[in-house]
């Protein structure tokens, strides 16, 4: 009995600790903001007033019976709109909504405009429409939790991916209410909470636009905070460590609505479980807030027996075993990769193999130095050319790139990628080795003299749209989404027939199918590729790739460096009608001008300064390979030059002197 009195009482501390704690500010009527512009003032006791009287007293009631959502129009060009957070019941929503009428002409008085938001309601009116309009820019209200996490680096990438996936389920998802709410977990001990919503006059792609615009805002207000809150006129983001919302009723309704003449069987809800969406995977908990709690302290006490039976285990193993091969310690470095490695394992090298194939990794074989270490020619005993990447032995990131490498490169299958043959972990060493292609990057010949009329425009136009090919599959067509993060003329090689490959994937930060929008605490990369929300606020997703490729595009039309300030000049041109002037002197054989405009037209679209401006890939090859398409206006680009870099101070020094890092600001 003694002896089990230690772990009693860590249980019983567990179960102190987590059990989840309420927050003033989750009363439904905490008051967030209040929006009324006084240059429109209406007349007293007039027609306007009694309309808009009519409208504040009927909105609530409509919204409380029609499951949060009401619109009104009156006569005078009254507009109303209510609605309430999709997980609020029906007598909570009235209730906060009478709140917000009788508050919003006392704080708004005489006023044609106004918006007043509670935790749990926004009403709105105006003596203009306003429904269905799209938020672009704007005014964006911000709210931070005061308490830090303790671990920024990785709570914030684990928030990208929650906020990424509330977003399509709220746009896309289906629910009638625009609604999504749900859970990931951050560490054994804390799960991360988050809310999302758009008002229901807006579309979905509106809607989707909305909440990207706040996700990309997150970071700026709410970096390593517990907690957060966001909201625009028509859409609104919240965050926290611990349950806020009504999981229930969240769930509820996050279901879509049922087919007419459906329903479920017998009569009755089923919502005896969590769900989880099959296209964004996002988790809700089921069950009341105290459902919640409970379930919650059973599975911190569940682990932390874990935790203490698995340091035993360890504690064990370790005794028996005190050196483990190499590619076991890489296999167990992940989250879950170790059955993936092994089947890797025919593809291990021996190192006295790739050593003779490189002549022990002479100078005279070097191919070139990238960020991770240099690159060597090598010939196999059968004669079959290689090219052998040598992780540089001080790197920190060594075991994460190697594993990045050989389980995900190895399982992507393109032309218009670079294939991945095996590796070899060894002594010191940690070798990949690839296919070889003869004609290394495409910077070694559109940037050397002596070479650059090789590429016709027949060639360059094949090699766009290639490269264009091989990203779209990384980012949608593969079974996982890559996020390649260093796209670059480096990091394009070209085989024989000139076919660009796309290589390098140490820098590729990996998701499920579902998890495409991220951030990172430290920005690698190559500047003058990097998309000014990954430069400045470590803000990535399948955008930022797609900024780095209308850099290529541009790149390689013009035959100019991303370092020659080369989207300025390109705009430049493009404002006064001489973009022809870019062409003058490039060669005449292949594709005609119009052609190649058409290219300069599409990298330009793809620098746009919003992500949400930028096309995806999927357009991009469309728009390359269609001449029927009208492509749209592109919007200016955002200019960074090397003087406008925020952070200057927080450069590291890099192995690859085209390559910084960016410490993002605490």
């Amino acid at each position: 009995m003694h002896s089990l009195l230690p772990l009693i009482l860590l249980l019983l501390l567990c179960s102190l600790r987590f059990t989840p704690t309420t927050n003033a500010d989750d009363d439904l009527t905490f008051h967030i903001n209040t929006d009324c512009p006084s240059n429109m003032n209406y007349t007293r006791g007039g027609a306007f007033q009694a309309n808009l009287n009519t409208t504040l007293s009927s909105l609530p009631t409509a919204a409380s019976a029609s499951s949060g959502f009401a619109e009104n129009v009156t006569r005078d060009q009254v507009y109303g709109l209510a609605q309430c957070r999709g997980d609020v019941s029906a007598p909570d929503c009235r209730s906060c909504l009478d709140t917000s009428a009788r508050e919003i002409t006392s704080k708004c008085p005489g006023q044609k405009r106004a918006m007043i938001i509670y935790e749990g309601c926004l009403l709105r009116y105006s003596n203009a429409s306003f429904f269905g309009e799209p938020y672009t820019s704007g005014p964006i209200l911000q709210l931070a939790n005061v308490q830090n996490v303790t671990q920024p680096e990785q709570f914030m990438p684990r928030l990208g991916a929650l906020l990424g996936n509330l977003t399509r389920e709220a746009a896309h998802g289906g629910s009638p209410r625009m609604f999504a709410a749900g859970a990931v977990r951050h560490t054994s001990f804390v799960t991360l909470y988050g809310l999302a919503q758009c008002t229901r006059d807006t579309s979905p792609d509106n809607c989707d636009l909305c909440l990207a615009i706040l996700v990309d805002a997150i970071p700026k207000c709410c970096y390593g905070k517990q907690g957060g809150r966001v909201f625009a006129p028509i859409c609104q983001l919240r965050f926290e460590i611990y349950p806020f919302y009504n999981a229930q009723a969240a769930q509820e309704a996050m279901s879509p609505a049922p087919a007419p003449g459906g329903g479920p069987a017998n009569g009755s809800d089923d919502h005896s479980g969590p769900r989880k969406n099959a296209t964004t995977g996002v988790a809700v908990i089921a069950g009341s807030n105290h459902t919640v709690r409970t379930a919650l302290i059973i599975v911190s006490v569940l682990a932390a027996v874990t935790m203490l039976l698995l340091l035993i285990v360890a504690a064990y193993i370790c005794k028996q075993s005190r050196k483990l091969h190499m590619h076991v310690q890489i296999a167990r470095d992940g989250h879950g990769d170790e059955e993936e490695m092994r089947s890797s394992e025919p593809l291990m090298y021996d190192l006295s193999m790739l050593r003779a194939a490189t002549d022990n990794f002479s100078e005279e074989n070097k191919l070139g130095e990238g960020g991770f270490g240099p690159v060597y020619k090598g010939t196999l005993q059968n004669g079959q050319a290689i090219a052998v990447k040598r992780l540089s032995r001080t790197s920190q990131q060594g075991h994460v790139e190697m594993k990045n490498e050989v389980v995900l490169v190895a399982k992507l299958q393109h032309k218009n990628l670079v294939r991945l043959l095996g590796c070899c972990i060894e002594e010191d060493e940690k070798l990949l080795v690839y296919e070889f292609l003869v004609n290394k990057s495409l910077d070694k010949i559109l940037f050397d003299p002596t070479r650059q009329q090789e590429l016709s425009w027949g060639q360059r136009y094949k090699i766009i749209e290639g490269i264009g090919r091989g990203l779209l599959y990384l980012h949608e067509d593969s079974r996982l989404t890559i996020i390649h993060r260093d796209l670059k003329a480096g990091n394009i090689l070209l085989d024989a027939d000139m076919n660009p490959k796309i290589s390098d994937f140490g820098l590729a930060k990996l998701f499920d199918i579902d998890l495409s929008v991220a951030n990172t605490s430290r920005i690698a990369g190559t500047y003058g590729y990097m998309a000014p929300e990954y430069a400045v606020r470590g803000s990535f997703s399948t955008k930022s790739d797609v900024y780095s490729y209308g850099v290529l595009v541009l790149e390689i039309v013009t035959g100019q460096r991303p370092s020659e300030n080369l989207i300025n000049s390109v705009w430049g041109h493009w404002s006064r009608g001489s973009v022809p002037q870019l062409l003058e002197g490039s060669p005449a054989d292949g594709p005609g001008p119009e052609e190649m405009l058409r290219c300069i037209h599409v990298g330009l679209l793809c620098v746009q300064a919003g992500p949400h401006l930028r096309p995806s890939m999927a357009s991009v090859v469309v728009m390359l390979n269609s001449r029927s398409i009208t492509l749209p206006v592109p919007a200016e680009p955002a200019f960074m030059t090397p003087g406008e870099l925020p952070w200057e101070a927080a450069l590291e020094p890099s192995i690859n002197e085209d390559s910084v890092s960016v410490l993002e600001p605490r």
